[in-house]
């Protein structure tokens, strides 16, 4: 199983290590990212294998999010599922 993590927001250092700290702490692995800085804007897109989670996938995502209101930014976990069934056409 993957999930689609987004991180949106003001650009400030260590953004990607505290993402991946945390995946690293539920022992998700990242297997694609794509990121950009339009100015001062901070995009991310990863792609995150869960399949070896050690905790509920509630507890990452919500970890995720708390991560976001402390760094200002908005960081979201979508399963797989869930994005491939709201893009399907």
């Amino acid at each position: 199983m993957r999930a689609v993590i987004t991180v949106i927001g003001k650009d400030t250092v260590g953004i990607l290590a505290k993402v991946t700290g945390i995946c690293a702490k539920y022992n998700v692995n990242v297997t694609d990212v794509s990121q950009t800085i339009m100015q001062e804007l901070f995009a991310m897109n990863m792609l995150a294998d869960i399949d070896g989670l050690t905790a509920p996938y509630g507890a990452f995502a919500d970890e995720m999010g708390a991560l976001g209101d402390e760094l200002g930014l908005k960081v979201h976990v979508m399963h797989e599922d869930i994005f491939n069934s709201m893009h399907r056409i």
